[in-house]
């Protein structure tokens, strides 16, 4: 069977944990070895793993912001694909305004183009506003994991979950 769909992930809060804030608000791990793996999320890829590309889509804006290095942030990103088979991997590591930048829909249109995807039939899967917006921007179906983080949600999702587990009834 011939893929030509893809289910996009956000990184930190899907499919690693993220560390949150003070205030609420999640942010990125610095180095590899603080990895903490989302529940269940093996699982979850290697079950969708044969019928969809799997695509990790992450802002990694501290690279450019020098609180952490691109040797970090590549390690960490080169263990979660390895380790959870995906396909391929789009980093955006702008601290303003460009195309790819989350909540914009440039990474998600770069991995249309490589994979001949159909964003109607496709999903993303994140923690924040900016994975709704980006779904939303790029056509794709959002599923927003919340966490209620201490921040606004300007765009509703297309489905909202509480665990990573309740993706099996939206994604068939």
């Amino acid at each position: 069977m011939v893929k030509k769909n893809a289910i996009f992930f956000d990184r930190d809060g899907v499919l690693i944990k993220a560390p949150v804030d003070q205030h609420n608000k999640p942010k990125s791990i610095k180095t590899y070895d603080q990895i903490e793996w989302a529940d269940n999320i093996n699982k979850i890829c290697s079950f969708y793993k044969k019928n969809y590309y799997l695509i990790m889509v992450t802002n990694q804006p501290d690279v450019t912001r020098k609180v952490n290095s691109l040797k970090n942030v590549k390690r960490i990103n080169a263990e979660i694909k390895k380790k959870l088979d995906l396909d391929d991997i789009f980093v955006c590591y702008c601290d303003d305004t460009c195309n790819n930048r989350k909540p914009n829909p440039g990474m998600i249109l770069n991995a249309k183009k490589k994979y001949n995807l159909d964003l109607k039939k496709c999903y993303f899967i994140g923690d924040r506003w900016r994975d709704v917006e980006a779904s939303y921007n790029a056509g794709c179906e959002s599923i927003l994991l919340d966490y209620n983080y201490n921040e606004e949600i300007k765009i509703k999702p297309n489905f909202k979950i509480k665990n990573l587990k309740e993706i099996y009834g939206i994604i068939k």
